[in-house]
């Protein structure tokens, strides 16, 4: 691989994790009933662009590492979870993130025609997908090591945690 592709890949691949936490967040907040600034419709419309922009990330993240000849992973392998011959459980969970990523995508698309229940049961998958990615990149990244990358995570981890808090708060005074 190239220095540039190499670049490339590992900036893709914060860049959507950045992204992926600031979605996360907003969409947390939102289902908390949160006080914003702009009006509802403008914070949703945030929120779908962070999570397409998400989307466009990880795709360019996944397609610059299938041009590594370092460390060759195959598009069969950036398919099925846990096959990658290069520490296949933290690329295994990337990629479940994607996929899972991709199914949540899915259920946005035909929001209209699913009972609303499945439609939101669905959309906690987004957890769950920014956990796995969370792991990926603490686990694979070639970053993991450096101090400004811990501070990323931790940073991220604090905020999804504080919106977390918010929104358990909202749901007590609620019931």
């Amino acid at each position: 691989m190239s220095p540039a592709v190499w670049y490339f890949a590992r900036s893709a691949g914060l860049v959507a994790y950045l992204l992926l936490s600031a979605s996360v967040i907003l969409g947390v907040l939102m289902s908390a009933r949160a006080s914003f600034t702009w009006p509802r419709f403008a914070v949703e419309e945030l929120h779908r662009f962070l999570a397409i922009l998400t989307g466009i990330f990880v795709t360019l993240h996944g397609a610059s590492l299938l041009l590594d000849r370092v460390v060759p992973i195959g598009l069969g392998q950036m398919l099925v979870p846990f096959t990658s011959s290069y520490r296949p459980l933290a690329v295994g969970l990337g990629v479940t993130a994607a996929e899972l990523m991709a199914a949540v995508g899915l259920t946005n698309l035909f929001r209209r025609q699913l009972p609303h229940s499945v439609w939101r049961k669905a959309h906690y998958l987004t957890l769950a997908v920014w956990a796995l990615a969370s792991l990926h990149g603490v686990l694979a990244g070639t970053d993991r090591g450096v101090p400004w990358f811990a501070g990323v995570v931790a940073a991220s981890f604090t905020a999804v945690c504080l919106a977390g808090l918010v929104r358990v708060r909202a749901s007590a005074v609620t019931a």
